[in-house]
């Protein structure tokens, strides 16, 4: 069964940068892209980014130029990098990956961008 565990996160002020790891198992490879989503309470789910199986990665206009999604394919890890955060980037975010059309979801982490 495919998995994904999220880790990081956590409370930064406004202009910081965190982390985000998520690995996948049983290997990165298992899903066709893997992927970073969040979500507020009220709010729809929102895609954040993604990187593909081939390596190809993809933003939403809203992180693209400070968000940085890159993968370890050894340690099948896939990492996103947040620079540049803003408060509105405070939500729970979770690692996504697409195996047989199927979504996998890991259990998310809380970022939290506040002064």
């Amino acid at each position: 069964q495919p998995q994904l565990m999220e880790s990081g996160g956590g409370l930064v002020q406004p202009g910081g940068s965190l982390g985000l790891s998520c690995a996948a198992s049983p290997n990165i490879f298992t899903f066709a892209a893997v992927g970073w989503y969040r979500q507020v309470p009220g709010k729809q789910r929102e895609w954040v980014a993604r990187i593909t199986a081939s390596g190809v990665p993809a933003y939403a206009d809203s992180v693209k130029g400070r968000f940085t999604i890159s993968r370890d394919t050894v340690k099948n890890m896939v990492f996103l990098q947040m620079n540049g955060l803003k408060p509105e980037d405070t939500a729970v975010y979770y690692c996504h990956g697409l195996f047989i059309r199927k979504d996998y979801w890991g259990q998310g982490t809380q970022v939290t961008v506040s002064s």
